[in-house]
């Protein structure tokens, strides 16, 4: 069995995970759209196969990002929401964003893509506040299941 890896550098270990694409973009779609089923993963436009995203929530899961609610004791009533450790990491997903936005044509964005670049454009600040507040909320609902 190996043991895990001791890093030496910070910068190293964050990218060890959040340097993955899977994990930044499942991060993002529970954060800001709101998802918390496999089948909402499974329909973001990055079309993740189902065995990548089974092994990429676990990874999350694990690393203690997210978290997972079962209020029918089913699969299929399974709802993964974002624990502290991965909420922390919406200034990432922002600053993400931001550094790559501009050279993405608009044509190719969809009303919500547009609005969350206005938002973000217009005031970074009230945009993280907004949708955390709006996470939060959702999170709490869905704990009262």
């Amino acid at each position: 069995m190996n043991s895990p890896k001791k890093y030496t550098c910070a910068i190293a270990r964050s990218a060890s995970i959040l340097g993955d694409k899977w994990n930044l973009l499942i991060l993002r779609d529970i954060i800001l759209n709101k998802k918390s089923r496999f089948k909402d993963f499974m329909s973001s436009k990055e079309k993740i196969a189902t065995n990548v995203l089974t092994k990429k929530l676990n990874i999350l899961l694990e690393e203690g990002f997210i978290g997972k609610l079962t209020p029918l004791g089913t699969k299929k009533s399974t709802r993964y929401i974002a624990l502290d450790k991965g909420m922390s990491t919406l200034n990432i997903v922002i600053e993400m964003y931001l550094f790559s936005i501009h050279s993405i044509d608009e044509s190719v964005l969809d009303d919500f893509q547009i609005a969350i670049k206005n938002a973000l454009i217009t005031n970074r600040g009230a945009f993280k506040e907004e949708k955390i507040k709006q996470y939060l909320d959702f999170s709490k609902e869905l704990r009262a299941l």
